[in-house]
């Protein structure tokens, strides 16, 4: 991932419950360049998933996003983000449970954090969820991009009933609220 100002691409870093899912999500964004799984947000070098999964190594299942900001302002990578996952359970997205299943908001800048602070702040302020948000919104320190079987996962796994019963419903979501985002080949 390149983060040079020449190139004109941004990088996000979000944690919002299992990877496959937010990567399946944000590959069919316009504007998305690349995106790679992996763990951010603990203490531990270089992880694997079997240690990510304990909920002792402090990180969490993410995604790192470089994206065209001209194409896909990050506000609206944040819309995105908040709406095809619920950000009022606590370490927990559906059945998938345990802080590596946090939501979560890695800013790169303080441009990054004043958008996302204000993002979380209209969105308590409209009631949009009856609950409390519980999102962190912390600094971006370290990423590991998680081992190869993990890239690409609803792509390779469509068939695989993980796929049919949670992703597929966001996609869905995705494509109602979202359909003028998404890139024309998966409309």
């Amino acid at each position: 991932m390149n983060n040079n100002n020449d190139n004109k691409t941004e990088i996000a870093t979000l944690a919002n419950g299992c990877f496959w899912c937010t990567e399946a999500i944000f590959k069919k964004i316009k504007g998305v360049k690349y995106i790679l799984p992996g763990y951010t947000g603990g203490t531990l070098i270089n992880p694997s998933y079997e240690q990510v999964c304990t909920g002792k190594s402090g990180h969490a299942e993410s995604i790192q996003i470089e994206f065209d900001p001209k194409v896909i302002p990050f506000k609206k990578i944040l819309d995105i983000f908040w709406h095809t996952h619920d950000p009022t359970t606590l370490n927990r997205q559906g059945n998938d449970i345990g802080t590596q299943y946090r939501s979560a908001i890695f800013y790169h800048d303080e441009k990054q954090k004043e958008i996302a602070e204000k993002s979380k702040r209209d969105l308590e302020k409209e009631y949009v969820y009856k609950d409390p948000i519980v999102t962190e919104i912390t600094p971006f320190k370290n990423f590991y991009t998680a081992e190869n079987y993990h890239k690409d996962y609803y792509e390779k796994h469509k068939d695989d009933p993980y796929c049919n019963f949670v992703i597929d419903p966001k996609l869905h979501k995705l494509l109602q609220k979202y359909r003028n985002e998404v890139k024309e080949e998966y409309r």
